[in-house]
């Protein structure tokens, strides 16, 4: 907790000058924002203002009915949807995707993507590595080191450091619970320890609990109803998108400390914390009700997209995480699915299909399509898609085979991911499957080779950079691999 007191008297509105300002640990992964902030004031030298976005779709995306379809396929691999041309010769992709098929020229779709395991993770998504420690069913596959991977957001904010004192470096925009499907969170630091984990302002509980198959549909609801522990002058996260209530109360808040000398004998760590949580920056950032409504449309806010459930509850987090990265934030992780993101035993939803797969494409890859393009253009149009990086992409891709129930079962060893900005050149496919979709069968692209890119399009040798684990051992981005030479 960060505790500002004051003298023992009075504010106009009743309240006394010793109630003060309280940083929970719970949304900002069990630290407090004072020593979160000591913790990147130790990162060492700051670069240019390079981004990272990244979208997660757990639960395995069908690669052959996205941008791997393969027409000539016997019926029973082939499935229900028809390739349709690109604004790129030669390119194809699902015509369930026809935004995006427009946009094609500004995208990169790695068709060979390769190294993962039949595990409902997106921890590999995060960090790049397979080892990790047990996290809810994902069950423990040893060679992590001690404390953990970091997540790709977590080593860029240990390395780079924020850009502003007054947002956060790496953002997770994970909605609440989400590690009942995702496992692995979004923020997680490893071993860089929780000075270095996303700020999560959709979180109303945060802890590290990873939800097991056990857990009840009451106690997931129950965590989902507790509210974070941030709290400035009555504000919670909660509010964080009612500007105007925010700002007033920021801007009573400051005017009553400057008036009092409560900031004065602050430490400049403790004045950073204030800063953050004192300045509209983060807050104008969250709101993206200040765009303009023709802007929400294109993202599929409105009705743009037909949503499920709330399904543009999920897609309007694509135009928040393009605030955020305008504003100043390094890295941007966040998870789409149908709304809500949760396992569908529980009455969520996430890319799961092994039953209704061509009904749940019908339902969700047109708010995809909507959400993505709408990013890539609004990138474009600001000028900032030669210094932002997006990564759409799932734990493994779908069997070529379709099941009894009409749905596609795990399939590890093949997978798709779509790359855009950043710098890379686009508009061209990396890698294909064999006839039948079912392995890499020209240029395999490892998970890691991915990494090895996002980090160079971030300014960052990744393969002559090292971190040091808990026992103060150097430990590697991403190996020896290299960023794809046909991209950088």
């Amino acid at each position: 907790m960060l505790t500002i007191p004051g003298r023992q008297s009075r504010f106009c509105d009743g309240l006394s000058r010793r109630s003060f300002l309280s940083v929970g640990g719970l949304a900002l992964g069990g630290m407090s924002l004072p020593q979160i902030l000591r913790a990147e004031a130790d990162a060492g030298i700051k670069s240019s203002h390079k981004a990272t976005i990244m979208i997660l779709l757990p639960g395995g995306p069908p690669h052959l009915d996205m941008y791997d379809l393969k027409p000539d396929a016997p019926a029973e691999i082939r499935g229900e949807f028809n390739p349709i041309d690109t604004n790129v010769p030669g390119i194809q992709i699902c015509e369930m995707l026809p935004r995006l098929a427009a946009s094609m020229d500004k995208l990169v779709v790695v068709r060979s993507l390769y190294g993962g395991f039949n595990d409902h993770n997106v921890h590999q998504c995060l960090t790049g590595w397979e080892s990790h420690p047990q996290q809810g069913d994902s069950q423990m596959r040893p060679g992590f080191p001690a404390g953990g991977w970091p997540s790709i957001g977590a080593a860029i904010s240990k390395i780079q450091g924020p850009v502003t004192p007054s947002l956060p470096p790496f953002i997770s925009l994970s909605p609440p619970n989400a590690e009942s499907t995702t496992r692995a969170s979004l923020n997680q630091p490893g071993f860089l320890g929780v000075g270095h984990a996303g700020f999560e302002p959709n979180r109303k509980k945060r802890n590290d609990i990873v939800y097991q198959s056990g857990v009840s549909k009451e106690q997931v609801q129950q965590d989902g109803e507790q509210e974070a522990e941030i709290v400035l002058k009555d504000i919670t996260l909660d509010r964080l998108g009612d500007r105007k209530s925010l700002l007033h109360s920021f801007d009573r808040f400051r005017r009553d400390a400057d008036a009092n000398g409560a900031i004065n004998g602050l430490d400049a760590i403790t004045e950073q914390a204030l800063g953050i949580l004192t300045s509209s920056k983060l807050a104008n950032a969250l709101n993206f009700k200040a765009e303009d409504a023709a802007l929400r449309k294109r993202y599929g806010i409105s009705n743009a997209a037909t949503p499920t459930y709330g399904g543009t509850e999920l897609v309007k987090q694509f135009l928040v995480a393009r605030r955020l990265v305008e504003a100043g934030a390094r890295c941007v992780t966040l998870a789409f699915s149908q709304w809500p993101l949760e396992r569908m035993s529980r009455g969520g939803f996430n890319w799961d299909w092994h039953k209704e797969n061509f009904k749940n494409v019908r339902t969700t890859l047109p708010m995809l399509d909507v959400g993505i393009s709408a990013l890539v253009e609004d990138l474009v149009a600001r000028g900032i898609d030669e210094e932002v990086s997006v990564v759409v992409w799932g734990e493994f891709g779908r069997t070529p085979k379709i099941n009894n129930n009409a749905g596609r079962d795990h399939w590890p060893s093949a997978s798709c991911c779509l790359l855009a900005g950043g710098g890379m050149r686009t508009g061209q496919v990396i890698g294909s499957t064999n006839r039948l979709g079912e392995h890499p069968e020209d240029r395999p692209v490892h998970y890691r080779e991915v990494f090895a890119t996002l980090y160079h399009n971030m300014g960052i040798n990744a393969r002559h950079t090292t971190l040091k684990d808990l026992r103060g051992r150097p430990q590697a981005l991403v190996d020896d691999r290299r960023p794809l030479e046909e991209l950088v």
